[in-house]
């Protein structure tokens, strides 16, 4: 690779305009680049006990399904640490309604709805108040989308 051409290359990898992602499946946790943490460092099980987003702490962590999920407490980590599967969001932590339109798309852990006793989080407060207005259709269609979307 000539000078010139890594040059371009690494001016569209800072400018977003490329990553390393293009040219592999996307991780089946979503994480932001450059960091590991599930739900950009969000309590995942406080929003079941406390119905609001509370940012995790680095005392309180675990790795799995290859992401580091954070707590704001012992007692969250440790039920999460029990039962994942019943405080993980679902599709990943990728956004609810991106996935029924078939693609992948970061979110905001404010932006959150907890339905039948699942979570789903959303890219956008836009976003949120449509998955809001049609999400039991939108759950139906991520479900069917949901994990082929990652290909």
């Amino acid at each position: 690779m000539t000078f010139k051409t890594f040059f371009l290359f690494l001016l569209l990898v800072i400018s977003g305009q490329f990553s390393m992602h293009a040219f592999a499946a996307k991780d089946l946790i979503y994480t932001p680049l450059f960091s590991n943490l599930a739900i950009r460092g969000y309590d995942t099980v406080a929003y079941f006990k406390e119905n609001k987003a509370i940012e995790g702490e680095s005392d309180y962590e675990l790795k799995w399904q290859g992401a580091t999920w954070r707590f704001s407490n012992a007692e969250n980590l440790d039920l999460f640490r029990a039962n994942p599967e019943k405080y993980a969001p679902q599709y990943g932590g990728y956004c609810g309604w991106a996935v029924a339109h078939n693609k992948t798309a970061s979110i905001e852990p404010d932006k959150f709805d907890i339905h039948d006793g699942k979570l789903y989080l959303s890219y956008s407060a836009k976003i949120q108040e449509q998955w809001l207005a049609d999400k039991e259709n939108l759950i139906v269609k991520a479900d069917k989308n949901w994990p082929g979307v990652l290909d």
